[in-house]
């Protein structure tokens, strides 16, 4: 029986309850966060919390973040996940529950803040130098794709046709230019070039995006951030997405069409190996301070 946190409460899972007046139900008025933890030791925590705090401001919900870490700690410790190797804590807070309105509730009303811990599995080491597939779909998401709303409702079904199509993800295109995974940021490497899209309201700014970022940059790679257009696609030397659980994702076919030789190719390599390095020096430094 999984431990969830429930405004303010550590409970059974099976007794959480939230009301149907909830505006994260009915309207989908609400954030989210996901921060993942290796061997017990979050990963990029800072910039996780960084990000939800953006995103609450900017909606207007009122909410105290200062103990959100010590909460996922907990939460990793009470599902028994802190020898995990990989785990994560998925965190949701809704504007609360009020009557149904196009407005803001009139008066003050609590969030609702639900959050859970899990265990998360890496794609076998043969399955990852096979490569992953991806489908091009029609990008149907609202203006501002740079706050993590918990509306995600384009997002699953763009990855359902993607799925129908036969692919493993989606690459959500608008306007002629692949802006990214259904729930992944995208990238490309051209001549040499590793390239992602520009942090933009159309592609939410991953936090393995930005980190990647600099490993590439750390790696002595050329690095470019500008539009990805789709006919740039048949070109690409290689084609990946990064994650908080795809972590590196090699693409090696999108629509029917190779990307490349078809392989999981260097720089791609490159880069899942400097991310693992990443995340192996931040547990070493967690390990020395714990002792």
């Amino acid at each position: 029986m999984s431990t969830v946190y429930l405004n303010g409460e550590y409970i059974p899972k099976e007794e959480a309850r939230i009301s149907p007046d909830d505006r994260g139900f009915l309207l989908a008025d609400g954030i989210y966060e996901v921060t993942p933890f290796y061997d017990g030791v979050p990963f990029g925590m800072d910039r996780h919390m960084a990000r939800l705090l953006r995103g609450l401001c900017w909606m207007r919900i009122d909410y105290d973040t200062s103990g959100l870490e010590a909460m996922h700690r907990r939460l990793i410790d009470e599902n028994g996940l802190a020898g995990a190797p990989t785990s994560m804590v998925y965190l949701q807070i809704t504007r609360g529950a009020a009557p149904r309105t196009h407005y803001f509730p009139e008066g003050p009303v609590e969030p609702t803040v639900y959050a859970y811990a899990k265990a998360w599995s890496r794609p076998s080491e043969e399955r990852w130098n096979q490569g992953f597939t991806a489908a091009t779909v029609p990008d149907r998401r609202w203006g501002r794709v740079d706050i993590k709303t918990i509306c995600l409702l384009p997002n699953a079904m763009g990855f359902q046709d993607a799925r129908e199509a036969g692919a493993d993800d989606a690459i959500l295109v608008r306007d002629g230019v692949a802006l990214e995974g259904a729930h992944q940021n995208f990238w490309g490497v051209f001549g040499g070039t590793v390239v992602t899209h520009p942090t933009t309201n159309h592609i939410l700014p991953g936090i393995t995006r930005e980190i990647v970022l600099e490993l590439a940059r750390g790696e002595g790679l050329p690095v470019a951030e500008r539009p990805i257009y789709t006919e740039d696609l048949r070109h690409a030397e290689e084609l990946f997405f990064t994650g908080t659980t795809g972590e590196v994702k090699p693409v090696v076919e999108v629509d029917g069409r190779a990307v490349g030789e078809g392989v999981v190719g260097p720089v791609t390599r490159q880069l899942a190996a400097a991310f693992q390095a990443r995340v192996d020096a931040t547990c070493r430094a967690a390990a020395t301070v714990a002792g």
